[in-house]
């Protein structure tokens, strides 16, 4: 457990990072509270003893301070096209491992682009997408694809049963919009590709009870950019149930809203990775409630095991790649619980 490392947490008063702080505070560590705005801080750190730091990304000085005498900082502010960057700069001056929540497709392009020779020159690590998107699929990939150096295909199928996202979704989505203009991204032959066509619309075989749903297929997201950094496979496609794509993409669709003492919404998921080779044919499973919520778990674990050097790798990394996938995903229980994993 934590042993009260201290932890920062930048966008700590975000929907997310208030689940991240629960979670860190469960297992023992101190949560460092940061973010731009320095009275919601106050408000939040009141009656907790936790320390409250204000810091702004347009100002290194107040970074250094936010992390000064911590172990490790979980980047909770979106859009990460803004914040990732010189969050991590400031990691690797204070000489201590970053991890985000990011599910920006960019934004995880730009980390892994820009900061992969640097964090490995300097033995640091720094792991993007460390969250239900991005983290999760990668890790539920890496684990089915078990004892095989390569496959051909990559499947991994979003089942939600209704998808509200929080004003930090539709923020972020409007930044990756910003960038991409009216163009999609997938990732096939081995490279990214740039479509103008819509997405296809398909039906996907999720395990009972869900069963076959209509999907959006090629509805790319962060695990389609962190798979091919470490797995040798040159298609990797993700789909989305077609009814969670409505819901986000529909202006009037409210923020989630708590359900329980945990503060989790009603929410379930079910995510299905699927991995391919020369006919044969490999899947893992996960279930759950609350994609934001079970974020703050997978990226505490992460934390955790970072800070007791049960990594495999430094620089920037996967989730798949940094950490034995199968274990992970085993330690996540109570809050995912897994299937037929090889």
């Amino acid at each position: 457990m934590g042993s009260g490392q201290q932890v920062a947490v930048f966008g700590a008063y975000g929907h997310t990072g208030r689940f991240v702080v629960a979670e860190l505070v469960a297992r023992g560590f101190v949560p460092v509270l940061s973010g731009r705005d320095a009275d919601t801080l106050k408000v939040l750190a009141e009656g907790t003893g936790l320390d409250a730091r204000p810091a702004t990304v347009d100002d290194p000085g107040s970074l250094d301070r936010a992390l000064a005498g911590t172990a490790a900082v979980v980047n909770c502010a979106g859009p990460f096209a803004s914040t990732a960057a010189p969050v991590i700069e400031a990691a690797l001056r204070a000489g201590i491992p970053y991890l985000d929540v990011a599910a920006e497709l960019e934004a995880n392009i730009d980390t892994f682009a820009h900061f992969t020779g640097r964090a490995r020159d300097a033995g640091a690590v720094v792991v993007p997408a460390m969250a239900f998107f991005g983290g999760l699929g990668d890790l539920l990939a890496t684990a089915a694809m078990g004892d095989w150096s390569e496959a051909e295909e990559v499947h991994i199928a979003y089942g939600l049963s209704s998808w509200h996202p929080t004003a930090g979704t539709r923020l972020s989505g409007a930044v990756s919009r910003e960038r991409r203009g009216e163009r999609r991204l997938r990732y096939t032959g081995g490279q990214w590709e740039y479509r103008t066509d819509a997405a296809p619309t398909l039906e996907w075989r999720f395990p009972q009870p869900m069963g076959t749903r209509p999907v959006v297929g090629e509805f790319t997201m962060a695990d389609v950019v962190t798979v091919p950094t470490h797995l040798s496979v040159p298609e990797v496609t993700t789909y989305m149930t077609a009814d969670a794509v409505r819901d986000i993409a529909s202006p009037g669709t409210p923020a989630p809203v708590a359900a329980d003492e945990s503060g989790r919404s009603e929410q379930t998921f079910v995510v299905d990775a699927v991995v391919r080779r020369g006919g044969a044919e490999r899947r893992a499973v996960a279930r759950g409630q609350d994609i934001y919520a079970v974020t703050a778990p997978l990226v505490v674990e992460a934390v955790e095991r970072v800070l007791t050097g049960r990594t495999r790798t430094v620089g920037v990394a996967a989730a798949g790649e940094i950490f034995d996938a199968p274990d992970f995903l085993r330690a996540l229980a109570p809050h995912v619980a897994l299937g037929l994993l090889p």
